[in-house]
């Protein structure tokens, strides 16, 4: 980024922002798509059944259970290249 002047900085870092809510948007739309395909089937009320209830929260735990954990080990991959000097993409 040291080769850039100021503006195509300021550009980039925008373009940056815009792509990682975009990303966020699709995990989250994905998210939400698998719970409600998995756990809603009745439809004969405006509000959830306790069980479909259940479904929807423990499915939202468990997606976000596993994001945590691709997180630390991306986190911790990213460490050990730190330490051991292999930047990536360097």
């Amino acid at each position: 980024m040291e080769a850039l002047n100021s503006n195509e900085q300021r550009e980039l870092q925008t373009r940056m922002e815009r792509k990682q809510i975009k990303d966020f948007m699709t995990v989250y739309s994905r998210l939400i798509q698998n719970c409600f395909e998995s756990c809603v089937n009745d439809f004969t009320s405006k509000t959830l059944a306790s069980r479909e209830h259940g479904c929807v929260m423990r499915c939202v735990d468990k997606h976000q259970k596993a994001a945590e954990r691709v997180q630390l080990r991306f986190s911790e991959q990213n460490a050990a290249l730190m330490q051991s000097g292999q930047i990536p993409g360097q």
